[in-house]
């Protein structure tokens, strides 16, 4: 079957007049929605955040009303069938969903039964399901881990592992809710690879995506807002229209930022096309290398540190870096390369195998998880992970309450922290019925309330919409201003270019940089090795013989 979509098929899907509204909701969630999807076409749907395209990507498979109740209503066809009363095993071998909160679909004891779970229900021979098994491991990469307990698997091996589990019961159609949201840049290219192949064996993939790269394979760009579709068309149509991506809350191209910036009436075709155009114009300003921080305050020193998971390889071999006040530190590196656990030591989560940490001249390995928490805050990746109260001024307050403060004193820290991040006037809401964007800065202000030095967070843009993604950025920009180390565990490299002063970067265990960014982007062997794609702005003045983190300092402004 052909890897694009022929006249003449009936399309995979075909959505009429498609509404739906969650039990207690003002306004519906879906509206009037029309769509339709053709065998190996890829339809990549983008938006801000309630925007409806969750809603409208578990409709697809019926997980939207099956476990989520609501009023549903219109035409909803899969595969020529009218599927309009379909539940979710009806459909289960049909349309496959690879959710956002991926860790919510792992469950089995081992990756292979993970694998093999949907096939049984299935009813797959078991001979046969044993081959797709395989096959489907081999193409996500994770060949060779058929005997591991999905708990003990990175973030970026739990995505594949997920994703896994759906290929096998080879579906019709696919639809991927951020599937690449917890790897580095080679995981994301070999996802891609995977959806490529799916596309050439026909079959229909829906691509729910926040990052802008997803769009330069697919077929179509579907834009959402207010639970309604407001575009369909080819990416290359509009990609181009930024003031229309700006309004609806989407990532442009840094290209066709810069074409606009220069009055250019035609895209750029490519970073090499761009560069050719400004050769020349390049002001010196582009060759400042960023400043290195002062050293004087050192909020925490690691001095040799190694360290091994029991029965395990070395994970940190030897690393030594200071981190110090009033500054945000990118760390950087390729799944695997030791970044979670290295920042883990720096909390007293981890304790070193030989080596010391040290907090304002403290070992950490001597002191209590509470002592050290008044100085270092770490936000999980999933916000969801530390969040249990019932509403949002109880959370903020759990961690000072746990210290004893007076009363008048938690009262005000927590007012403090919840205006910070820009909480205030929710404070009786539930945690859980919040977006993720509020749901981390929620997790942000339950550490701020106990004024860290030191704050970690990992990955904190991943599942925020474009908007949401600077809003964060810039409330970490805040208290580094304020004299708080911000160190931001990341893949995204615009935040790094954007917004850290200082690269800390890991390969294998080993910091082989530590300095500030410009310094890191000059190296392209140096990014290659740490698997870092940098934005195309940057590409544009490497090819130039300049380094630049933004198009400002592209064009000397």
């Amino acid at each position: 079957m052909s890897g694009r979509p022929t006249t003449g098929e009936a399309p995979l899907i075909d959505l009429r007049g498609v509404s739906f509204t969650y039990p207690r909701a003002a306004t519906p969630a879906l509206a009037e929605v029309d769509f339709r999807l053709a065998a190996g076409e890829m339809a990549v749907v983008m938006g801000a955040s309630g925007a409806g395209k969750t809603t409208f990507a578990r409709c697809l498979n019926r997980a939207v009303p099956s476990y989520q109740p609501g009023d549903l209503r219109g035409e909803f066809r899969i595969c020529g069938i009218d599927r309009s009363n379909a539940d979710v095993a009806a459909l289960a071998g049909v349309v496959g969903l690879v959710t956002q909160d991926f860790e919510a679909q792992l469950f089995s004891t081992n990756v292979l039964l993970e694998v093999a779970f949907g096939m049984e229900q299935l009813g797959v021979d078991r001979l046969q399901m044993k081959d797709r098994a395989f096959e489907a491991l081999e193409l996500v990469g994770l060949a060779g881990f058929e005997g591991r307990d999905p708990a003990t698997l990175s973030g970026g091996e739990k995505q594949r592992l997920a994703i896994a589990a759906v290929l096998a019961m080879r579906p019709r159609v696919v639809v991927f809710d951020e599937p690449t949201t917890d790897l580095d840049p080679q995981g994301k290219r070999e996802i891609f690879d995977v959806l490529r192949s799916l596309r050439d064996a026909g079959v229909g993939i829906v691509l729910v995506e926040h990052e802008i790269d997803a769009c330069r394979d697919a077929d179509r760009l579907v834009l959402m807002a207010g639970g309604r579709i407001v575009e369909d068309q080819s990416p290359e149509t509009l990609m181009g229209r930024v003031d229309r991506l700006d309004q609806l809350g989407v990532p442009v191209w840094d290209l066709d930022r810069l074409a606009i910036r220069l009055d250019r009436e035609q895209r750029f075709v490519d970073v090499s096309s761009a560069a050719r155009e400004l050769a020349g114009r390049t002001s010196s300003q582009s060759h400042r290398q960023g400043a290195s921080p002062l050293r004087a305050d050192v909020l925490v020193a690691v001095k040799d540190v190694a360290f091994s998971y029991p029965g395990g390889p070395p994970v940190l071999r030897g690393v030594s870096t200071e981190l110090v006040a009033g500054e945000i530190v990118a760390l950087v590196g390729p799944n695997g390369s030791g970044k979670t656990t290295f920042s883990k030591h720096l909390n007293g989560l981890l304790h070193p195998t030989s080596g010391t940490v040290e907090i304002g001249g403290r070992d950490v390995a001597g002191l209590e998880l509470e002592e050290v928490a008044g100085d270092v805050g770490y936000v999980f990746q999933n916000p969801d992970h530390q969040i249990f109260a019932a509403t949002v001024v109880e959370e903020v307050r759990f961690a000072a309450e746990n210290l004893g403060l007076a009363e008048e004193e938690i009262r005000t820290r927590a007012a403090e922290a919840i205006e910070r991040v820009g909480l205030d006037g929710l404070e009786a809401a539930d945690p859980f019925v919040l977006g993720k964007g509020h749901r981390q800065r929620l997790a942000v202000a339950s550490l701020l309330v106990l004024s860290p030095r030191l704050l970690i967070l990992d990955e904190p843009t991943t599942g925020l919409d474009h908007r949401e993604q600077h809003e964060m950025m810039s409330l970490l920009g805040q208290l580094r201003d304020a004299g708080t180390c911000v160190l931001v565990i990341t893949h995204t490299p615009w935040v790094v270019t954007e917004w850290a002063e200082r690269c800390l970067a890991l390969e294998r265990g080993q910091i082989v940089f530590d300095g500030p960014v410009h310094g890191f982007l000059a190296d392209r062997p140096l990014m290659g090795r740490c698997d870092f794609e940098p934005p195309d702005v940057t590409k544009v003045g490497l090819e130039l013989g300049v380094v630049v983190r933004n198009l400002d300092e592209l064009l000397g402004s």
